[in-house]
């Protein structure tokens, strides 16, 4: 690629859910150097080791740069028709139900929602699955059942406003620095801001904690459950806005009760002392943030623990306000942007609930689709299960490697080598997954890809490329859609650049919402790509 003068980008980290701002220069001899936006307000300037080497990633070795079937190169007519038609037959034969998409959150909002709006609304199924199901499924499970919704009540920005920060099975110092950097920051302007750090271990993160909770694993739910009956015996409680604004407050708090101080010491491993010291400080300190992460959501109670916080902060009425708040931090860069798109096997675009008859009618409407897929699909784990057994018998994986990052990898990949068509869309022509696919589709890497991403705080940032497309590279939403037109819905996924497809999913949040649902960024449903390229 020639490149006549030096140029400056503006983009997004791909590497987790923080989402910073990027500057990505080009010289005009082609090399590149990458360094923090100082204008993004995620992370004004700051990045992390892995966003400071971005740079180092983006050579063109041990790519996937063409199509293969079966090892062989092949063009792209070929592998589009074979993956269409096979799963065309597949359907015919089996239902719709026999076939899957496994997809990433490392795919941009657009790649995420032509995946979704086919499966969904074209093959009539909703197996479609993603790897962010792994770190994000309970803080999901958790907001649906607090908020009626998956909304994260909360900004980056709180986390400096606060003087109670509570880190919840969150290591933020290794996994989220960048957080961790605006806390530190905060911190040392005010040095009165407290940090409580609850984790089993003792990582990095604690050097910053005033008090270090090394809970017994797994003793969250009864930790916050307990702290729940000691705001209701310490006159801590926020009475008009639990009467205002909450429901089941009266089961909870019995609930909550049954449990005295020494049954959470007994349950979490803390002494009286110890929980006395912090339940005390949170009941004291109206601007509080309860940050959480893997720790909580990595467990089979994660939910519950989700849940037990959120009530908390219900209780008190510290939510929504500048300053307080529960916020679950993702791992992921784009799990909230899949998340925004349905790209979930148990929820629909939008934010709208596929087991709501309503909502499915009017996805389906605006999509103008065949079918809706008219209950939740196989989740991650049942999905490669589903594999296993025969159940389905066509998958196509994007942009995740599950050989290397699902449970139980070994039977994940006999699965995989078990089940009679794999497609895999990637960026690498070698990986523990592409190794056992049938056909291989080459697509676009971080530099290529041109689309949307959004973060934990919900700020949704543009992507940009600023590499041009290497072999015959595609990028995802494009290979998705292309599939789509083979398999007879042409008008469907007409779309000729990601703008198309961003004002879609734009307008589709908008659409019949009348301020019911609190995702709608209906306002850019018109916007074209002129405008979309200065987002």
């Amino acid at each position: 690629m020639e490149i006549e003068e030096a140029r400056e980008v503006r983009t997004t980290c791909p590497y987790c859910g923080v989402g910073c701002g990027v500057l990505a220069k080009v010289a005009a001899d082609g090399q590149v150097s990458v360094r923090g936006d100082p204008n993004h307000p995620a992370n004004f300037g700051r990045l992390c080791s892995k966003g400071s080497a971005l740079a180092e990633t983006i050579d063109l070795g041990g790519r996937l740069l063409h199509p293969e079937i079966h090892g062989r190169r092949a063009g792209w007519d070929e592998a589009l028709d074979l993956v269409a038609s096979t799963f065309s037959q597949t359907i015919a034969h089996h239902g719709p139900d026999a076939v899957a998409f496994y997809v990433s959150g490392q795919l941009l909002t657009e790649d995420y929602y032509v995946a979704n709006k086919l499966m969904k609304g074209f093959v009539g199924s909703a197996n479609i699955d993603t790897n962010s199901r792994l770190c994000m499924a309970s803080s999901v499970a958790g907001h649906r059942r607090a908020f009626g919704s998956d909304t994260v009540p909360g900004t980056y920005e709180d986390l400096e406003l606060a003087d109670l920060i509570v880190l919840v099975g969150s290591n933020l110092a290794w996994c989220h620095p960048v957080l961790y950097q605006r806390i530190a920051a905060a911190r040392e302007k005010r040095p009165e801001m407290k940090i409580v750090l609850v984790d089993p271990r003792r990582t990095m993160t604690a050097d910053i904690a005033d008090m270090h909770l090394a809970i017994a694993p797994d003793g969250d739910v009864a930790l916050f459950t307990g702290l729940l009956a000691y705001l209701g015996q310490h006159n801590a409680l926020d009475r008009a806005y639990i009467t205002t604004h909450t429901t089941g407050f009266g089961q909870a708090l019995f609930a909550a009760s049954a449990l005295d101080l020494a049954g959470v010491a007994a349950a979490t491993g803390l002494s009286e002392d110890e929980l006395g010291r912090f339940y005390s400080l949170f009941a004291a300190t109206a601007k509080t943030v309860t940050v959480y992460s893997q720790g909580v959501n990595q467990s089979s109670s994660g939910t519950d623990k989700v849940n037990a916080i959120i009530n908390c902060h219900l209780a008190t009425g510290r939510i929504g306000k500048p300053g307080a708040g529960p916020f679950s931090v993702t791992g992921q860069p784009n799990a909230m942007g899949g998340r925004e798109v349905g790209g979930m096997a148990n929820m629909l675009a939008a934010h709208m609930e596929i087991e709501n008859p309503d909502h499915r009618d009017r996805v389906q409407r605006f999509w103008n689709a065949p079918a809706i897929a008219g209950k939740p699909g196989l989740k991650a784990v049942e999905m490669f299960q589903a594999l296993a057994d025969g159940r389905i018998k066509a998958l196509w994986i994007m942009a995740t490697n599950p050989v290397d990052s699902m449970p139980d990898a070994d039977a994940v990949e006999a699965a995989i080598k078990a089940c009679p068509f794999v497609v895999v869309s990637d960026v690498l022509a070698r990986t523990d997954t592409v190794r056992h696919a049938h056909v291989r589709l080459p697509a676009a890497a971080w530099g290529e890809k041109d689309g949307t991403v959004t973060n934990s705080e919900r700020r949704v940032s543009r992507q940009r490329a600023f590499l041009e497309l290497p072999g015959e590279v595609l990028p995802d939403w494009r290979i998705v859609a292309e599939v789509g037109k083979r398999m007879g819905f042409g008008e469907a996924f007409s779309y000729a650049t990601p703008a198309e497809v961003f004002a879609e999913h734009a307008a589709l949040s908008g659409f019949e919402n009348d301020g019911v649902r609190d995702f709608d960024i209906g306002v850019y449903g018109g916007v074209d790509g002129e405008t979309y390229a200065t987002l």
